[in-house]
C-alpha cells in the first residue's frame, strides 16, 4: 500500500481520537458542574419546601419533621423517606401537618404539598412544589384561584373508627361540585386538575388516618 493510500486512514484515526477526547472532557465538565451546583440546588429546594409548609398550614410559626416507620411516628432523621411536617403556633400548639405527595400529570410527575388540620378534619392548604405542565393550560393548577379555593376546607372526615375516610376526595367537572369532599376541575386543564384530584385522593386515604390517630403525639413532642 502506497503512502498516499495510508494518509486517509491515519487522518480518520486522529480525528476519531480527538472526538473521543473532547467527549470525555465534556463529560467530566458536566459531572463537575453538576456536583458543584448540587448543594445550591438542594438548599434552594429545602428553602422552597419550608416556605410552602407555612403556606399550606395557616397560623403556624414553627415546624418539625416526623417520619412514619413501623406503624408509628418518630422524629425524622437521615434515611427516612416517609416524612410529614407538623406545624405549631406561637404558643406551641399543634395546628396541623404538611404532607408531600406526587403523581403523574400530563407532561411529567407533579409534586405537591398540602396541609391537613386534624381538629377540623379538612385539607386547609395546597401548593405545587414541582410541575412541568403546559404553560397557560396545565399550569392553571398553580394559578387558578377558583381551583386553589378547593383546598381551603376540603372535607376528609374519618369514620367513627378513624381508620378510613367517609368519602374519598374526587375531582368533578368544573361547576358541578356539590359536596365538600369534591374538587372542582379546571376547563382546559382536565388532565392536570384530575391528576391533582387523584394525588390528594390517594394520599389522604393513607395519611389522614395515621395523623388523626397520632395527633396527640405531635403535641406531646413539641412540649417535651
Amino acid at each position: 500500500m502506497s503512502e498516499s493510500q495510508a494518509i486517509p486512514t491515519t487522518n480518520s484515526f486522529t480525528m476519531l481520537r480527538a472526538m473521543v477526547g473532547i467527549g470525555i472532557l465534556c463529560g467530566i465538565l458536566i459531572v463537575f458542574t453538576y456536583e458543584g451546583t448540587l448543594p445550591r440546588i438542594e438548599r434552594l429546594r429545602a428553602e422552597a419546601l419550608e416556605q410552602a409548609i407555612f403556606n399550606v398550614v395557616p397560623g403556624i410559626e414553627s415546624t418539625k419533621a416526623f417520619a412514619w416507620e413501623d406503624g408509628q411516628f418518630s422524629e425524622a432523621g437521615e434515611g427516612n423517606t416517609q416524612i410529614v411536617y407538623a406545624g405549631y403556633d406561637t404558643n406551641g400548639e399543634f395546628k396541623g401537618v404538611a404532607i408531600e405527595a406526587s403523581g403523574q400529570g400530563y407532561a411529567d410527575i407533579i409534586r405537591i404539598l398540602y396541609g391537613y388540620d386534624p381538629a377540623t378534619q379538612k385539607v386547609v392548604g395546597f401548593y405545587v412544589l414541582e410541575s412541568k405542565e403546559t404553560p397557560g393550560l396545565g399550569d392553571k393548577i398553580e394559578k387558578d384561584q377558583v381551583f386553589l379555593e378547593n383546598f381551603q376546607a376540603l372535607d376528609v372526615t374519618l369514620t367513627k373508627t378513624s381508620e378510613k375516610l367517609v368519602y374519598q376526595v374526587v375531582l368533578v367537572k368544573k361547576g358541578t361540585k356539590s359536596e365538600p369532599w369534591q374538587v372542582d376541575g379546571i376547563t382546559g386543564a382536565t388532565i392536570s386538575s384530575r391528576a391533582i384530584g387523584n394525588i390528594i385522593g390517594e394520599s389522604t386515604t393513607i395519611w389522614v388516618p395515621r395523623i388523626y390517630q397520632h395527633q396527640q403525639y405531635f403535641q406531646n413532642e413539641v412540649n417535651e
